[in-house]
């Protein structure tokens, strides 16, 4: 497609599916360096295959397993210049029923699992020379959702406060690692049709009683843009982020939904 990403190394988590793989295909295409981390060994493998980059298979709620990954990142490259904090669960269930091993489960993968790939990127980053052509060290890139924003929904509560936490985290970082040299920036999507959803879609089937596919078309009849969204509308901002062009550009949650948050 273009080399603008040419030489700049890139961490992707959650990569084996959805926006993490999506994102993975249109960095390689512009250039980019990639090792792609997944707990799904064979699924990531197979992107890896596909593209022609590095894998590791990793459980980022595990703190040996994010240091593993980051580790091999320098043992590749003795760098890393961009991270996407890309993975993430979810599932619906009513708020009354989120029990304790719910809350935990989900907030370990989507707050606490982002936070720690976050520190641990962030401390190897500040230690090294800038990025070719940039005089930046280091990016972070969060996936948040526009789920940070909206409390209607009874049965998305503890992925709506994972996704408000990512905002928070972001931003903290923006500020103590701008003298570092280094950018925070998290990407807020909105319905995408990811594997994800067809979770959820499943589960509000279940709650409702409804026909499967029913709530997927509920959420996505009122995009103002008229089309639900896909992973490759996400890759693009994860693009520009990863460039050069974004270099001075910290602390910002980008939404890119399609007009659901302004529209509803």
């Amino acid at each position: 497609m273009t080399d603008r990403l040419d030489g700049i190394r890139v961490l992707i988590t959650g990569a084996a599916g959805g926006i993490g793989a999506a994102s993975a295909r249109r960095l390689a295409s512009e250039g980019a360096e990639l090792l792609l981390a997944d707990l799904d060994a064979e699924a990531v493998k197979a992107v890896a295959e596909e593209l022609g980059q590095a894998w590791v298979q990793a459980d980022v709620t595990r703190s040996t397993d994010i240091q593993r990954m980051v580790d091999t990142a320098y043992q590749r490259w003795g760098r890393l210049d961009v991270v996407f904090n890309n993975a993430g669960v979810a599932w619906a269930k009513p708020l009354l029923e989120i029990g304790e091993d719910d809350w935990d489960r989900l907030m370990g993968v989507n707050l606490r699992a982002v936070f720690f790939v976050l520190q641990a990127c962030a401390r190897r980053m500040r230690a090294q020379a800038p990025i070719a052509g940039s005089e930046l060290r280091g990016k972070l890139i969060q996936t948040a959702s526009i789920a940070a924003f909206r409390g209607g929904q009874n049965y998305m509560v503890h992925y709506n406060a994972s996704k408000a936490g990512v905002v928070s985290v972001t931003r903290t970082a923006a500020n103590v690692f701008a003298a570092d040299r280094i950018t925070s920036n998290c990407i807020c999507p909105g319905a995408v049709d990811t594997p994800m959803w067809t979770r959820i879609d499943a589960d509000w089937a279940e709650i409702e009683g409804l026909r499967i596919g029913e709530a997927w078309q509920r959420r996505t009849a009122v995009i103002p843009l008229g089309r639900p969204e896909r992973a490759d509308d996400v890759a693009g901002i994860v693009s520009f982020l990863a460039s050069r062009d974004s270099d001075y550009m910290t602390g910002q949650t980008v939404i890119v939904d399609g007009g659901l948050v302004v529209g509803n």
